[in-house]
Order: structure tokens, then C-alpha cells, then sequence
């Protein structure tokens, strides 16, 4: 059993709002490596007070997936023999209404590259690593969005 943590601040600044919505959404977010990372609401949802600059949810949560889904297929791809040299994505999460009133980031679509000295896997050998790195992902295995490879 492992515990994470992290750590958010946020401080309502001098001239702002609060109970009229008018604050910006900025904070941080530590973690425990020390490093700090800005963070905000996303611009898509509150606008002019998010910090556009700043990483918001939406963006953690498509990161968390893809990285988690990249950390699990490089295991697989040693353990299969294979001798991964680079790996790229350019992941996407989509967001969507479930029901009146509420949404949901329901679908991330990864688009991994992945480099090869020598040998490389066919296709068919190349999806069937994805998809065992999937069933292995902390990440995939806690959220209820779904997630393809592409």
C-alpha cells in the first residue's frame, strides 16, 4: 500500500471579489520531489480569472493518463524484449456533459510515437503491448473515462 499527497495552496488577493465570483483561480500545487507547479481552473471554464499560464485539472488529469499509460508500456515493451529509445504523445481529453448540469472529462485519446533501436514490434504485437499496458496503468485502472490508443 503507497500514499501520495500533494499539496494546493490559494489566497484570496487584495481588490478581489470572492463572494461575487470575481478572484483569479491561481494556486500551486506541490508535490513531494519539491517540485511546485502553477496551477488554475481551466480558461474554458471560468475565463478571464483562470491563469492561462498555469496548468489546470483537466490538463493533470490527461498527463496523469498518459504518462501512466507510457511508464507501463515501456515496462512491457523490456519485458517483451524490446528496446524502446523515445516515446512521445500527444494526448487528448474531451469533455462532456453526463448529465444536466454537470460534466466530466469522458474520453482521452492517446497518440504515442515510440522509437526503436533495432528491432521493433509488428502491429499486431505493437497493439497488443498497448493494450497490456492499459490493464496495467494505476491511472486507467482508478478513473472511469475512457481511454484508446490511436
Amino acid at each position: 500500500m503507497a500514499t501520495y499527497t500533494a499539496d494546493i495552496s490559494w489566497q484570496l488577493q487584495d481588490g478581489e471579489d470572492f463572494l461575487k465570483g470575481r478572484y483569479s483561480r491561481g494556486h500551486t500545487l506541490g508535490f513531494d520531489g519539491g517540485v511546485t507547479v502553477a496551477g488554475s481552473a481551466s480558461p474554458h471554464v471560468v475565463g478571464k480569472w483562470a491563469v492561462p499560464t498555469a496548468v489546470d485539472p483537466e490538463e493533470m488529469l490527461v498527463a496523469a493518463i498518459s504518462s501512466c499509460h507510457m511508464l507501463s508500456f515501456l515496462h512491457v515493451a523490456r519485458l517483451a524484449g524490446f528496446i524502446a529509445s523515445a516515446y512521445r504523445d500527444h494526448a487528448e481529453g474531451v469533455m462532456a456533459e453526463i448529465a444536466p448540469g454537470r460534466e466530466a472529462v469522458t474520453r482521452v485519446v492517446l497518440h504515442p510515437k515510440v522509437e526503436w533501436q533495432s528491432t521493433a514490434p509488428d502491429q499486431a504485437k505493437l497493439q497488443s503491448m498497448h493494450h497490456e499496458a492499459h490493464e496495467l496503468c494505476f491511472i486507467a485502472n482508478s478513473v472511469k473515462t475512457e481511454i484508446t490508443v490511436a
